[in-house]
């Protein structure tokens, strides 16, 4: 299955070596997007332009924040989110080139991850929140 940010021209996640650092809050993150495809929406024809849709940009805090903690979680764990807490408080037009940063500012009960969310377009901010995930075991590949 994928989902919006999975269209996006972006580095695939690697785990890190034996010498990666381990997962601790002030670990950060952040990619650079080009606002297109299944990131955009036109709200069902109202707006007359293609901007960037709330779920879009969720996903794209969603997977930095997923890849921040893979590349320093061991072999057989992945995180998956369960709380997202996000204000899209201004448009991005399509084609528009956009950062998103992740930072992670706490850790409980050794799985809970908890992340400062932030989408901006040059100076401005389109979007801020936090998001929290949780580290799962999964198969190894």
């Amino acid at each position: 299955m994928s989902g919006p940010a999975d269209s996006q021209d972006m580095p695939e996640p690697e785990r890190g070596g034996p010498g990666a650092p381990p997962l601790e809050p002030g670990a950060e993150r952040s990619d650079e997007f080009e606002v297109t495809g299944p990131l955009l929406t036109d709200v069902g024809g109202t707006l007359g332009a293609a901007v960037l849709s709330t779920p879009g940009m969720i996903a794209m805090m969603e997977r930095t924040c997923a890849v921040l903690a893979y590349e320093a979680l061991p072999e057989g764990n992945a995180t998956v989110g369960f709380e997202v807490c996000v204000k899209h408080v201004a448009g991005a037009a399509e084609g528009a080139r956009c950062i998103v940063r992740a930072k992670l500012t706490d850790i409980a009960d050794g799985r809970k991850l908890f992340f400062d969310v932030e989408v901006a377009e040059g100076d401005r901010t389109i979007g801020v929140g936090t998001h929290q995930r949780r580290v799962v075991n999964v198969p190894e590949s």
